[in-house]
C-alpha cells in the first residue's frame, strides 16, 4: 500500500465523519413531510452548517475517487469506513464526552480490524472481469437489496426504518465508488470523450443524488447513533463486493488469510456498531411533530 493511498483515503474519511456530523445536526430539523422526498434536499440548502457538510462530503468524495484511482477499492473501501473514528472525534469535542471503555475498544476493533483485512488479505489488482452479466448480477442484487430496504423502511420511519435507509445508501455508495473507478479509468485511457460516452459517470450522479436522499431521510428521522454506523458498515462491504466481484480485485484466498479477512471485517463492524453507540454521538430526537419549515442558524 502507497502512502499517497493512505494519505488520500484517511484524509477522504475525515471530510466524509465531519460532514455527516454536520449534515445530521442540520437534517434532524427537517419536516417530517420532507421523508425520502428531493425537497429535503432544497429545504436544507438554507441551513448554513448542513451546506458546510455538504462541502465537506463533497470534498471526502473527491478526495475517495482519487484514493480509488490510484488503487484498489478491496483497499480503498476499509480505510474510507474509518470516517466514523472522525465524527467521534467532532461529536466527542462538542459533547465533551470522555471515550471510556467503550469508545476505546470501539476504536481498537475499526483501527485493528481494517488493519487485519488489508495485511491478511494483501488487495491488489487484476484483470476487470469482462462478463457484462456478472456486472449487471452484482449491481442488481445491491441496488434491489437498497430498494427493499427503503420500501421497508417507508412503513417503519420511526423505528428501525432509518437504519434500514442507512444500509440502503451505504449499499448504493459502494456500487458508486465501483462505478467511480471504472470511471476514473476510461477518463485515464481515453480522455473526457471516452468518459462522457459510457454509462458509468452517469450512474455515478443518480446513485449520489439517490444516496443522499437516503441519507438526510435517515438523519432527519434518527440520531447519529443509529444512522451512521450502519451506513459506515454497509458501504465498505459493498464496494469490497465488487472490487472482487467484477473489477478484478484479488486477495489471498488462503485458510489462514480468509479466517484473518473475515475476523478484520467482523472487527471492523463490531468497531463501528460500539462507536456508534457511545454517547459522544448526539441522540438528536426522532419526533412525529416538526416545525413546518426549516430555520436557517
Amino acid at each position: 500500500m502507497s502512502v499517497l493511498i493512505l494519505v488520500l483515503a484517511v484524509s477522504a474519511a475525515c471530510c466524509l465523519g465531519f460532514g455527516f456530523v454536520l449534515q445530521q445536526s442540520a437534517a434532524q430539523r427537517a419536516p417530517l413531510g420532507d421523508f425520502l422526498s428531493p425537497r429535503i434536499l432544497l429545504d436544507l440548502m438554507k441551513v448554513p452548517s448542513w451546506l458546510g457538510g455538504i462541502g465537506l462530503m463533497a470534498l471526502g468524495m473527491a478526495l475517495g475517487a482519487v484514493a480509488l484511482g490510484q488503487g484498489e477499492i478491496s483497499l480503498v473501501e476499509p480505510l474510507l469506513a474509518t470516517n466514523l473514528l472522525f465524527a467521534m472525534a467532532l461529536s466527542r469535542h462538542r459533547t465533551r464526552q470522555p471515550l471510556g471503555r467503550q469508545g476505546w475498544s470501539g476504536l481498537a476493533l475499526l483501527a485493528g480490524g481494517v488493519t487485519a483485512f488489508i495485511v491478511a488479505g494483501r488487495p491488489r489488482g487484476g484483470t476487470a472481469v469482462p462478463d457484462p452479466l456478472r456486472h449487471w448480477l452484482i449491481i442488481g442484487a445491491m441496488t434491489g437489496l437498497a430498494l427493499l430496504l427503503t420500501t421497508y423502511a417507508k412503513r417503519s420511519r420511526l423505528s428501525i426504518g432509518p437504519m434500514l435507509l442507512a444500509v440502503a445508501a451505504g449499499l448504493l455508495y459502494g456500487v458508486q465508488d465501483a462505478l467511480t473507478r471504472i470511471s476514473g479509468q476510461r477518463f485515464s485511457a481515453g480522455g473526457l470523450q471516452e468518459l462522457l460516452t459510457g454509462w458509468q459517470p452517469y450512474a455515478v450522479v443518480t446513485l449520489g443524488v439517490t444516496g443522499l436522499v437516503l441519507v438526510q431521510s435517515a438523519f432527519e428521522t434518527a440520531s447519529l447513533r443509529m444512522s451512521l454506523p450502519a451506513l459506515t458498515a454497509a458501504q465498505p462491504l459493498a464496494g469490497i463486493a465488487c472490487g472482487v466481484g467484477f473489477l478484478g480485485d484479488r486477495l489471498r484466498t488462503d485458510v489462514g488469510a480468509l479466517t484473518w479477512e473475515a475476523a478484520g471485517l467482523a472487527a471492523i463492524v463490531t468497531g463501528i456498531v460500539l462507536l456508534g453507540l457511545h454517547p459522544a454521538m448526539p441522540c438528536g430526537s426522532a419526533k412525529p411533530e416538526r416545525v413546518p419549515a426549516l430555520q436557517p442558524s
